[in-house]
């Protein structure tokens, strides 16, 4: 038997008909909209803490190279961990935190060879800057003590070489570097907020201006990596631009202005940030870029976390607030869906890809930064 076309289309009406007498479906949904998802920020927070504490503890309680059985001691990714677990305690009050950290700062003098400054101006700045945190937090002079130890060590590195500066290392005075500048800035600030020491508000001035001066591209505020003394001729390095170079940046001039009322620092902040968003050295389509393991895998969290504190300034342009904010949503959103390994709660350095392979200890941290930001922005 044949049908026609037209008894083909009254059969399938009267059909439909009948369901929707059965069942009231409701608006027909769009099968190319987005499923909305709920992002349970502190929860994923709290298990990237764990994931990091179990996978990579040592037992003298500093934590390791990667979850493949590296047992190499990083100083400084090391400092860092200090920085988080007080994130982790700033969001949880969770005393377990404090002891976790106080434990791991123990544990650097130890494996540092029983002393915390060391050749590295960067390495000291780094544990100098979380211990004025936890020191904050905590008021244990414990950790003011060894913040004020290792500025006394860092200024030392200074010199006229370049119009001023400090140097990378203790030992290399001809190489000086923006991540031994700009952390140090913020780091006199720490300071001068806690005791109220006009030299160190004066310190954080002179190196700021002198980083701007000398490693920051006046056009764009993009930041340059260092000067140095190359084949008898002074050259600085602008085709390395990383993105905690211009974290650091940003954190600076954002704590220069919170304490002076200087737009010019604000300004700085805003510049700076805003061609990071675009950098093709910084982003791609609008993600912060994969720099790789080992050192690399930290520098995005140091950005995140200083990038944060300018989103967060009550100060800033309602405009330019909102550009940062979709910049950060969209690199925290991009990890949470796609970089972080379930159970494991481990990341990667592309955080539009789930890890295969070894994680580095550095490379999980920027992470973990970046969600302990999303809560405080949530």
């Amino acid at each position: 038997m044949k049908f026609s076309d037209t008894y083909i289309l009254v059969l399938l009406i009267v059909i439909l008909c009948g369901a929707c007498a059965d069942e009231d479906l409701g608006p027909l949904r769009d099968p190319t909209s987005r499923v909305e998802i709920e992002y349970t920020w502190s929860a994923t927070a709290d298990s990237m803490q764990e994931a990091a504490y179990t996978t990579y503890l040592t037992s003298n309680g500093t934590f390791k190279q990667d979850n493949q059985g590296n047992e190499f001691f990083n100083y400084w990714w090391n400092a860092h961990m200090v920085d988080v677990l007080l994130d982790g305690y700033l969001r949880t009050q969770n005393e377990v935190y404090i002891s976790r950290i106080k434990a791991l700062v123990q544990g650097i003098e130890v494996r540092n060879g029983g002393k915390y400054p060391n050749d590295f101006n960067d390495d000291m700045q780094w544990l100098a800057l979380a211990c004025t945190r936890v020191y904050k937090a905590t008021d244990d002079p414990f950790y003011l003590d060894i913040a004020k130890l290792l500025w006394e060590e860092i200024k030392k590195s200074w010199s006229d070489l370049y119009g001023g500066g400090i140097t990378w290392k203790i030992n290399t005075p001809n190489g000086k570097n923006a991540t031994s500048n700009a952390p140090a800035a913020i780091l006199a600030m720490r300071l001068y907020n806690i005791e109220g020491d006009e030299e160190n508000l004066q310190w954080a001035k002179d190196i700021f201006s002198w980083q701007k001066n000398t490693l920051v591209d006046p056009v764009t505020g993009l930041v340059w990596d260092n000067i140095d003394l190359v084949d008898g001729e002074v050259k600085i390095n602008k085709d390395w631009i990383f993105t905690y170079n211009i974290g650091t940046y940003i954190g600076a001039a954002t704590e220069l202005y919170k304490v002076t009322g200087d737009g010019f620092y604000l300004n700085e902040a805003v510049k700076t940030a805003t061609s990071m968003m675009t950098s093709p050295k910084l982003t791609t389509e609008g993600l912060l870029r994969d720099e790789g393991q080992g050192d690399g895998g930290l520098f995005k969290g140091i950005l995140v976390r200083y990038f944060t504190e300018l989103i967060r300034l009550p100060d800033l342009d309602e405009s330019d607030k909102k550009s940062f904010l979709r910049f950060f949503q969209f690199n925290a959103e991009t990890l949470y869906e796609k970089g972080i390994s379930r159970p494991s709660m481990l990341c990667g350095p592309d955080w539009r890809r789930r890890p295969e392979g070894p994680v580095d200890f550095s490379t999980l941290l920027s992470g973990i930064m970046l969600i302990e930001a999303a809560t405080r922005l949530e």
